[in-house]
């Protein structure tokens, strides 16, 4: 299951999460975004309960996008205890993100 992150949410659901989560930087025009929606859900449900996936608008939330530098989209950033750790920026294959995801574990 992905979670919806906004400015609201963000700190509690990605910052202070008990698991390292993924968010997936997205706009609903961004062709590219839509591509990378299947792996995602897939990856989390496979890594349900290990690596939580979220998703956020960045039209909707440009505060956040902007705190995190976000320059192109979809833009995949990992964080582990509150921080970033890793990104991935495009839409990669399934291949590639798969193991970026278990460097979290």
């Amino acid at each position: 299951m992905i979670v919806e992150v906004t400015g609201q949410n963000f700190e509690e659901e990605v910052l202070k999460s008990n698991v390292p989560a993924v968010v997936d930087f997205w706009a609903p025009w961004c062709k590219p975004c839509h591509m990378i929606a299947p792996v995602t859900e897939k990856l989390s449900q496979e890594y349900a309960g290990k690596v939580k996936f979220c998703k956020l608008n960045t039209d909707e939330n440009l505060p956040i996008a902007r705190q995190y530098q976000v320059m192109s989209i979809p833009l995949l950033l990992f964080f582990k205890g509150g921080q970033p750790v890793d990104q991935i920026m495009g839409a990669l294959p399934e291949s590639l993100i798969r193991p970026r995801v278990e460097a979290l574990l």
